[in-house]
């Protein structure tokens, strides 16, 4: 399907597709804090540069998005039909980097955390995918 837009107006819409301080990132970064977690953003002295660092848990956490990061077997992850070699490319670099990143994290001796956005469009949603922190040993202050 070729796509609905000009390529000035495509070019202007990717143009503000935003890396960080997402929609969904906020939703975690707002619930994480009510729950009591303090946490770094953004810190560029690690590799991939995670959304949100919690030094005390030596825990990072990745908030992608289904399109950009490639993610499989999600509705909101279908490539365009216009110029499909590229963006599988693109996407496909996208995923080797991220696996790379977290291998790194990993060597460092932290735990990576990847939250999906289809899976924390909805209140349950981000519970369920933030009860593996509580789950896990990392219980946040508001809780102890």
């Amino acid at each position: 399907m070729p796509d609905v837009f000009s390529k000035k107006k495509r070019s202007w819409i990717m143009g503000r597709v935003k890396s960080e301080n997402t929609r969904p990132e906020m939703r975690v970064r707002r619930r994480l804090h009510a729950l009591g977690f303090r946490f770094r953003l953004h810190r560029a002295d690690l590799p991939g540069k995670p959304d949100l660092t919690l030094p005390k848990y030596k825990t990072v956490i990745f908030v992608h998005g289904c399109f950009w990061h490639g993610h499989p077997g999600c509705k909101h992850a279908d490539l365009p039909a216009s110029n499909r070699e590229y963006w599988v490319k693109k996407i496909g670099r996208n995923v080797a980097r991220d696996a790379k990143n977290r291998a790194l994290l990993e060597e460092r001796g932290w735990r990576v955390l990847v939250l999906w956005e289809c899976r924390i469009r909805t209140a349950e949603g981000l519970e369920g995918e933030l009860g593996p922190l509580v789950a896990s040993g990392l219980t946040p202050p508001a809780l102890s």
